[in-house]
Formats: C-alpha cells, structure tokens, sequence
C-alpha cells in the first residue's frame, strides 16, 4: 500500500500541473479565459498541492528506502530490440531538487499575480508558467532520456516566449527568437546522446547506461562510450546554463517579465544543464577528459561572468551575470566529481537569486531613498583585485566587460555561413524532391525520356 501511494503522489506531481495547463490553454484556444481571480487560485492549489505532494513523497521515502524507485508510465513505442519507456526516478536527487522546484514556482506565480495585474498577456503568461513547470519536473524526475528530452524541450520553448512577452516591441521578439536559436542548436547535443545511448543499450532507461543508484554509480558504459556521450551532453548544458561561448543570450532573456526572469535565469532553467551533468555523473567519472572540458568552461564562464557582471548598469543583467558565475561554479564541482556539494549549491543559490530578482524592481527605489538620508552617494566598500593592474589593463578589461567580450558576434561570425550552407542544401533538396515528382523547381512538368 506504501508504494503504491508513493508511486501516485509522484504521478499527480506530474498531473496536477498538466492538467493546469491544459485548463488554462484549452480556455485561451476557445478565446474564453479564466478571470485573473481564478487563474491565481487555481495555480495557487495546483502548486501547492504538488509541493504537498513531492514533500509526502520525501518523507515517504525514507521508511521505504526508496534510493533509486522507478515508476514506469507505459511504452511510447518497441521497434525490435530497441524500446522507447516513458519512466519516472524518485531517488534523493530527483525528489529534493523537484520540491524546491515547485515551491520556488508557487511562489512567482503569487508574486506574478500582482506584478501583472491587468496586464493584457496575463492568462498567456501562466499557460507559459505551468509549460515550464511540467517541463522543469520532466527533467527532474525523468527516468529515461526521452522524458527528459520531451521535458527540456518544454523548458526552451517556455523560455523563448516569455522573452517575447511583450511581443508589441520588437527587441523581446528579436531576443526571444536568438534564445531560441541558441537553444535549438545546443538542443542537438542532447539529441545526439540520446540516439547514442539507444544505439549502445537499445534502451533510454537511467538503468541500462548509469547503473546503481545516484550518487555512486559506476557507469557499464567503456570509456570511449562514455566520452561520446559526455561530450554530447556537455554541449547540450553549455547552452542551456548559458556557458561559453552561449553567455550572450542571458542579458537579451531579461526582456521578459522580472517573475519569469527570477524563476528561470536565476533559479531553475539555467541550473537544468547542470542538473541533468549531475544525474549523469556516473558517465563523467568514465570520461575524464569531459570532465575535465566541464572544469575549464565553467571557470572560464565564471571569470567571464564576474568581469561582465561588474560592468552592467541595470540590476537585472548585473544578476543575470551573478548567476551565470555560480552555475560556472557548480559546473567546477560536477567535473571534480562531487555529488552533494553541486545539488547543495545549486539549492541555495536557486533561493537567493530568485529573492534577489524579484526584490530587484523595488531595490533602486530603496537605495535612492537611502542615499537621501545620507545625502549623497553610498562609498564603495571592499578592495578589488582590478586595483593591483596597470591603468592602461584596466580600461581595456573594462571595455571588454562592457562590451560582453563580444560573444554575439562571434556566434554571428560562426553562424552565418553555416546558415548559407543550410540554404544552399535546403535548395538542392527541392530541386531533387521536384524532379523525383516529376516537376522542376519552378512547378513546371519535367519530360523524361526512356
């Protein structure tokens, strides 16, 4: 009886914001949607019943020793040896990080309840909002690597329109679309390590390539095996936690709503790469050598980041950066093979840095209101190491903290031939789709003779 209440408050952890989803879009499709009154209390006790939920399940599980408990929700489909299994992991991973994750999200969506309050967009805001939920508790609790696939695609689709939310300009559209873009391509990785691993276990269960619960391991997988699909998922992180040379699109993500930006970029989307490197840990102990590549791109993001962050002038970006220097951080500490001090870091980083964004629209008018008191300017405290480099260092550092270090024209320089070359083969493909019906490109018949 135990485990089967355990298995079902894991499930409706899953239902509860899907059903809210399907609530509030069904009500936007049929261009009726919900007050405002009753969206914020149904999304006040779907989260709330679904933290309740996670929080039984924790405790829960630790009278029925449940250190690696998967719930099977059926086959997507076999083809031969290969099978396709839509699987749950309760184990202490998923579970903590999971409860933090719906409590953080309960909370921005009563934050987000005033902060938009008669704002046009706001029932498409909270079909946005439970999106990523349901996305974010995809990749938490996945079991398999298609369900955390079809959960992270939810997350950057999620992502990419509330940077858009305010689509009547067009710089949050043109942000949202290069999030996306960066999105899409690192999304590869993902996809490459997926179709890996079915082509070396024919499965995409946790089971078949990470072996014993989390955290230790060790991995079936051989050592090239697991440098493949390290590397690959290495990649895929990179652009999800808005690692070098993917930091640019951060800054452009604070075009939408502050409540989205303090549960996605300060607490849980950028810290879903290294979630799912941390899951993956038993594959990083096989393949030193990513590892190591996870060591040098997160210092290298978290000395990029500092530097960056210390030159913005607007609170948000400033955070943003902060952020990205803490995930450049957890990422040290995944790839020197740690286990509880990432999952503890990332928990009470996820925590601040959400308060501090959404504390973020009332903090300037505080501190204005305190240097009135004092009557002029607050001094700068601590000493800074910049002061030990020669003045001539420090401008040009200073320029190229100001500048971002050019990373958005880098990828320009990188994409843009690439994308002649998509164009190039896109054409050939319907001139030879055309002729093999038939046609020629201009829709004209073609003769063949013989």
């Amino acid at each position: 009886m135990s485990w089967s209440l355990f298995d079902a408050l894991v499930k409706a952890a899953l239902g509860l914001p899907a059903a809210l989803l399907f609530t509030l879009g069904a009500a936007s499709l049929l261009s009726r949607p919900l007050t405002e009154r009753l969206t914020s209390a149904l999304a006040r006790a779907v989260f709330g019943l679904t933290a309740l939920a996670l929080l039984i399940a924790a405790g829960l599980s630790v009278p029925l020793e449940a250190q690696h408990h998967t719930i099977s929700l059926g086959h997507w489909f076999v083809a031969g040896a290969t099978s396709f299994e839509l699987r749950l992991l309760a184990d202490p991973l998923s579970l903590t990080f999971s409860t933090l994750c719906v409590v953080l999200i309960g909370v921005v969506a009563v934050f987000s309840d005033r902060y938009l309050h008669r704002e046009p967009g706001y029932n498409r805001y909270f079909v946005s909002l439970c999106l990523f939920s349901l996305g974010i508790l995809l990749v938490v609790l996945a079991g398999s690597i298609e369900v955390v696939f079809a959960g992270w695609e939810m997350v950057g689709l999620s992502s990419a329109l509330l940077i858009a939310f305010f689509h009547e300009r067009p710089a949050p559209v043109r942000n949202g679309l290069w999030t996306l873009a960066v999105y899409r391509t690192t999304d590869l990785g993902l996809l490459g390590a997926a179709v890996l691993i079915h082509h070396i276990a024919h499965t995409g269960n946790f089971d078949a390539f990470l072996g014993a619960s989390w955290p230790e391991g060790p991995s079936p997988l051989s050592s090239g095996q697991a440098s493949a699909v390290g590397a690959l998922l290495l990649f895929a992180t990179l652009g999800k936690g808005a690692q070098l040379p993917f930091s640019g699109w951060l800054a452009r993500a604070m075009e939408g709503p502050t409540p989205s930006s303090a549960i996605f970029y300060g607490a849980l989307s950028v810290h879903a790469g290294a979630f799912l490197l941390l899951r993956m840990g038993p594959v990083l102990d096989q393949a030193p050598a990513v590892a190591a590549m996870a060591v040098v791109f997160g210092l290298g993001t978290a000395i990029h980041a500092t530097m960056v962050g210390r030159a913005q002038s607007d609170i948000k970006t400033a955070l943003a950066y902060a952020s990205l220097t803490q995930v450049g951080i957890i990422l040290v500490e995944i790839g020197l093979g740690l286990r509880w001090i990432p999952l503890i870091h990332m928990l009470g980083h996820a925590s601040v840095r959400s308060l501090q964004l959404l504390r973020s629209p009332s903090l300037l008018h505080d501190f204005q209101r305190l240097e009135v008191a004092v009557g002029g300017h607050l001094p700068r405290t601590g000493r800074y190491l910049e002061r030990l480099l020669p003045p001539r260092v420090r401008r040009r550092l200073y320029a190229a903290a100001l500048a971002r270090w050019r990373l958005d024209e880098l990828l320009l320089r990188v994409i843009t031939p690439a994308l002649g070359l998509l164009r190039a083969l896109d054409r050939l493909e319907h001139r030879w789709c055309a002729w093999l019906g038939g046609r020629a490109a201009d829709g004209s018949e073609v003769r063949r003779d013989g």
